[in-house]
């Protein structure tokens, strides 16, 4: 097993044809396959940083598979040097986590012309990349954002507002393909349940703690009522909430993320926050090693690789194991 960590450098038919052609390669190398990965951005939030620990502790297990392993820092230009490094060395297969989906596409394309295999793992790339994508292996974003939706108006029915209720939207990174869609999914969603609930405004809050309570320091300045916020993920919740109860105005707010991180689930268990979208990272890297060894083994695997990501609140948290991340 070999692991190289961190090393910071700057339809269908396709499909089938470089599964055979993997599998070929995998004879040609005596049955081990090489997978590079290139990550967002492992420090940014304890999510990423779960994920990598699984991911090698995953690839360890299995003496078939060796695996180099890259975090792009966030920065696109460095993850698009890391792509064309893979292709250099030609390892068998790459997982792309990607930092912005629309740049990363001419270093996928680069990879697929080359007759290597990608997986998206965890966030997609723009559609206009899908024809070099062998699969993508992760949680669909749009339903999270749609269920985020049902957990809020489900509240406010509750509580007998949904006929006045107010929500701000703290969104991830502008351009990552999952804020994006965790964007889309809830303000699709909430006028279909909730008809007459206002989204007043959206801002961003790049999946920074900090980013987000300086976000909500301002939404409470601005606004004198609002009865709901959410936010992309559980990491920007908190920070949402944070500045709230500095405000003295958490108490009658329905705070709903999009991802449980354990910060979440324990103000969930004080009664501070409301819900969220149960989504384990560790889930989520095995997920996408096996999508990557069984295209590799010439197995059909769905484009769209998805796994359940189920809703989580007050109501139902003891159910579902405190997150590791």
């Amino acid at each position: 097993m070999n692991i190289r960590t961190k090393a910071m450098i700057a339809g269908t038919t396709a499909l089938a044809g470089i599964a055979l052609a993997s599998a070929a390669s995998a004879d040609a190398h005596g049955g081990t396959f090489t997978i590079g990965i290139t990550q967002n951005n492992v420090g940014v939030d304890s999510y990423q940083t779960t994920y990598e620990e699984a991911f090698i502790a995953a690839a360890e297990a299995n003496p078939n598979v060796e695996v180099v392993v890259l975090d792009a820092g966030g920065d696109v230009s460095r993850q698009i040097a890391q792509m064309q490094d893979l292709v250099q060395q030609e390892v068998d297969a790459i997982i792309i986590w990607p930092t912005n989906g629309q740049a990363v596409i001419p270093a996928v394309r680069e990879a697929y012309q080359a007759g290597i295999p990608v997986i998206v793992t965890n966030s997609n790339i723009a559609e206009e990349g899908f024809d070099f994508v062998s699969s993508f292996s992760g949680p669909d974003n749009i339903t999270q954002g749609s269920r985020s939706a049902e957990i809020m108006c489900d509240r406010f029915i509750e509580l007998g507002i949904e006929n006045e209720a107010r929500v701000v939207q703290i969104s991830g990174q502008p351009g990552y393909t999952t804020a994006i869609e965790r964007a889309q999914g809830f303000e699709d969603r909430l006028p279909e349940v909730c008809p007459n609930v206002t989204l007043v405004e959206t801002q961003p809050g790049n999946w920074n703690r900090e980013d987000s309570q300086r976000v909500m320091e301002a939404f409470l300045v601005q606004y004198d009522d609002i009865d709901g916020v959410y936010s992309g993920d559980d990491n920007m919740g908190v920070g949402a909430l944070n500045a709230a109860i500095a405000a003295g105005r958490a108490e009658g707010i329905t705070f709903v993320g999009a991802t449980n991180f354990a910060v979440g689930y324990d103000a969930m268990g004080r009664g501070e926050y409301w819900g969220s979208i149960y989504q384990s990272p560790v889930d989520d890297a095995e997920a996408a090693l096996a999508t990557a060894i069984a295209i590799l083994n010439g197995e059909e695997v769905p484009f769209l690789n998805y796994f359940d990501t189920p809703k989580i609140t007050q109501d139902n948290m003891d159910e579902f194991d405190r997150p590791v991340f």
